[in-house]
């Protein structure tokens, strides 16, 4: 009963952490969308959005600047110490 009752509560953990996944990736989809729509490196601007929106679960509004909405967002730093985030 109990090996019952545990993998039921493994599978439901399973489930609801998959679909938290794909919510987050449509979130990072559409929001790293509008962000990057101006700009001149198109897919790379998408690649480092999504992998910003990943880890912080926010994108600024507009296509550039407002930073501030999104502390994680912008204190995020590459290598070098520059913005990593477009």
């Amino acid at each position: 009963m109990k090996l019952g009752f545990a993998t039921f509560l493994l599978v439901c953990l399973l489930l609801s952490s998959s679909v938290f996944e794909a919510t987050m990736a449509a979130f990072c989809d559409s929001k790293c969308g509008v962000r990057c729509s101006k700009a001149g490196y198109q897919e790379r601007c998408l690649k480092y959005c999504g992998i910003c929106c990943e880890k912080c679960h926010c994108v600024p509004s507009g296509t550039y600047g407002n930073k501030d909405e999104c502390p994680c967002y912008r204190d995020l730093k590459n290598s070098k110490g520059n913005p990593k985030c477009p």
